[in-house]
């Protein structure tokens, strides 16, 4: 991969905030491919993160009707398309709620013209939303709308591999000495007594006909074992193997990709897609050190698939949650660096825009702040939310060894050593809060923990102290403040 593939952007970036105000910072025509997949205007409360329920952010909320989602993603389409290279193809992903009125809305920006396929991804087999006593049938699929800025924009095809019932059925046919299967296709030319194409015109193996081949090639081919006669008489036909076939063409409907709990890939979040539908879309759409970009990038899914096939990458999102998320997930799945100077050679990359104040972190929703807190101090935020049991995350040590007790809650429940951490986004953490969190350590049989805020009282502190005097347990009091001020200089 090229350390700079443009003199004009910057590549390998996570940018965290509103996309709007990102994009209009970018150039025009900079970015060969773009891949959307915004919450969708639905009923459904689409949480923050991971399942969250203690701060959901609906977009019932957010965006009381379908106009004012339409309005919301306008703009930010607008930008999307003016940064697209006239070579360039732009895949926005929707659900049935609104893709009608998305589609409307694309045209208006793309032009109907340039509105390529409207791609049918069966995410599912069957959907709890179609049980008895329901008036409506599964809704078991999304759809992907593909629109180009040009009749020039990047293509490739890609062919799907042949299912079991079209292999017995058409190549039923196999070699006994190399167990290679093949078919018998016609060699005659196209339009029969009439061809329309000059074929030739000649005998073989005692059948004359108007031929696909020449007379040097027919027998060129014959010699190579190519060329079939059933029975004497019987016209020649030509022996394709189905190793040497490219499969079936891809369509617009693609049952072949389920869904990420069937992967192993799922973090957890809302709305994330399978890795294998993101290196299709990348595949079909552009080539190696293209520039590729997601402005609503969630769990990161499309930046990992743009890694992984050696493209350039972008990505957007509001949420600085999944922006920490989307780090820890290209250092663990691609092997990259958070690194300012591996960045500007093509080596790593870097997260920009991510708050580093007080002030700003006293405005984040509550879980936000909690998932900050949890990641700046190298810690796992628990895969379970509802039942924490007054546990936000927990660190686990370079020594932990594996869980002889049973299962507990949380990702890594097999590790037997870790530290609790809990968090508080109150002006000051007062005597309650210690007191509580005393008894979690109690109740886990830890012998350390952390707990973060803003501030903490005199009461909370003197707590702190009595608790390990008394019970030899240790409580390690950590404000924003130390936080930020150990990040800045780790950095």
């Amino acid at each position: 991969m090229s350390a700079k593939p443009s003199v004009v952007i910057d590549t390998r970036v996570i940018y965290c905030g509103d996309n709007l105000d990102q994009l209009r910072k970018l150039p025009e025509a900079c970015v060969d491919l773009v891949y959307i997949d915004p919450p969708f205007n639905s009923n459904r409360n689409y949480e923050v993160f991971w399942g969250e329920t203690k701060e959901k952010r609906s977009f019932v909320d957010r965006h009381e009707s379908t106009k004012a989602y339409i309005d919301y993603m306008r703009p930010r389409c607008v930008e999307l398309h003016r940064v697209l290279k006239k070579t360039g193809s732009f895949y926005y992903h929707c659900d049935w709620h609104a893709s009608h009125y998305v589609k409307v809305m694309l045209d208006q920006i793309f032009g109907e013209n340039n509105f390529i396929n409207e791609i049918i991804w069966k995410r599912q087999s069957a959907h709890s939303d179609a049980k008895q006593g329901s008036k409506h049938l599964g809704r078991i699929h999304d759809s992907i709308f593909l629109y180009a800025k040009s009749d020039d924009y990047a293509f490739t095809h890609l062919y799907r591999s042949y299912d079991e019932g079209y292999v017995e059925k058409f190549y039923k046919h196999v070699e006994p000495e190399t167990g290679r299967r093949y078919s018998l296709g016609d060699i005659t030319a196209p339009g029969g007594a009439a061809p329309s194409k000059g074929n030739p015109h000649y005998e073989f193996l005692g059948v004359e006909r108007w031929w696909r081949f020449s007379r040097e090639r027919m027998q060129e081919l014959y010699e190579q074992g190519r060329i079939v006669q059933t029975k004497p008489g019987a016209v020649p036909r030509e022996k394709r193997y189905l190793d040497e076939g490219k499969g079936v063409p891809l369509g617009t409907v693609w049952d072949d990709i389920g869904p990420v709990q069937g992967m192993g890939e799922s973090l957890g979040y809302p709305t994330q897609k399978p890795l294998k539908l993101l290196q299709r879309v990348l595949e079909l759409s552009s080539s190696a050190n293209d520039i590729v970009l997601d402005a609503f990038c969630g769990c990161g899914t499309a930046l990992v698939a743009a890694q992984l096939l050696k493209r350039q990458w972008i990505g957007i999102d509001i949420s600085p949650t999944a922006c920490r998320v989307m780090a820890q997930r290209l250092k663990k799945d691609c092997g990259l660096k958070e690194d300012e100077k591996l960045q500007l050679i093509g080596r790593g990359f870097v997260v920009r825009d991510l708050p580093k104040t007080e002030e700003e972190l006293r405005k984040y929703p509550p879980f936000e702040f909690e998932n900050w807190a949890v990641v700046a101090l190298g810690g796992t935020k628990n895969a379970r939310q509802v039942g924490d049991m007054g546990i936000d995350g927990r660190i686990y040590p370079v020594t932990a060894m594996p869980e002889r007790r049973g299962a507990r809650t949380g990702e890594m429940d097999f590790m037997d050593e870790w530290y609790p951490i809990q968090v508080k986004q109150t002006a000051k953490v007062g005597r309650p809060d210690i007191d509580a969190f005393e008894a979690v350590m109690i109740r886990e049989e830890r012998m350390l923990g952390y707990f973060v805020g803003f501030e903490f009282t005199g009461d909370a502190l003197f707590e702190i102290d009595r608790f390990r005097r008394k019970e030899g347990r240790e409580i390690k009091p950590l404000t924003v403040r130390e936080i930020l001020g150990e990040e800045i200089a780790l950095q």
